[in-house]
């Protein structure tokens, strides 16, 4: 069994379709979606439903990312939400304006029971953004900092590779995980739109919100597979650009 982790979908449910084909993936394998499956392109609706309907057929772990707090908070409360809505919210709402309140109250329980994060037995952590307590996740006094948080990623890529864990001054954040897998910040702030490794994490998050692919990875193997970009499935809608 492999177990894949997937980057931020972002409502591209025309690319994820075609990932998990050129990924060649079956019942036998382990889905760990990063999470903000919403907010980008117009697929929201559909990409949740698609979801919901995978993990009866597949092993589906889902971690809550920030963007689906918001929508989640809309669906709940209907307040008005203008930095969400230049974040993507704007697409994801003018998708649910055409569904029932069942759809609706389906989607609320899917968010409601997203994980903050995942520890698996081999001492790897998933998680949408990060964590800012030294002692690692169990110690988290925040739990909006497991979705929103982005010094962990900020500290990874600062470190001097050059320092090990036995160093004095190397960050203890780091030290208590095998490996940590994020997605929240894109690569593509930094000029990358493949899978990107600091210290021992790896950010899986490729831009699909943007003009990146949307990406799986084997977390043992590091092999990946890629959609094509994103936004040319949606070529007459401008996603999060």
């Amino acid at each position: 069994m492999r177990t894949l982790v997937i980057g931020d979908l972002h409502s591209g449910l025309k690319a994820l379709k075609q990932v998990l084909e050129r990924a060649k993936v079956s019942p036998s394998d382990h889905l760990i979606f990063l999470g903000d499956y919403v907010d980008g392109w117009s697929d929201a609706v559909n990409t949740v439903n698609f979801l919901m309907e995978l993990r009866l057929t597949h092993k589906c772990s889902f971690i809550r990312g920030n963007h689906d707090e918001l929508c989640n908070d809309w669906l709940k409360s209907g307040d008005h939400n203008p930095v969400w809505l230049q974040h993507g919210g704007t697409a994801t709402q003018n998708s649910y304006r055409s569904v029932g309140d069942e759809i609706r109250e389906a989607h609320i329980q899917f968010y409601d029971n997203l994980d903050n994060y995942i520890l698996d037995s081999e001492n790897r952590l998933f998680i949408h953004a990060g964590f800012t307590n030294l002692r690692g996740v169990d110690h988290e006094y925040f739990t909006k900092t497991f979705y929103w948080d982005r010094t962990l990623w900020e500290l990874a890529l600062s470190l001097d590779p050059s320092l090990t864990k036995e160093d004095e001054i190397y960050p203890q954040r780091l030290t208590h995980y095998k490996e940590i897998f994020i997605g929240h910040t894109p690569v593509t702030r930094i000029g990358r739109t493949t899978p990107k490794n600091a210290a021992n994490i790896w950010n899986v998050d490729t831009g699909a919100a943007f003009r990146g692919p949307l990406t799986i990875m084997d977390v043992g193997s590091k092999q990946y597979w890629q959609s094509d970009p994103v936004y040319l499935f949606y070529p007459t809608e401008m996603g999060r650009n």
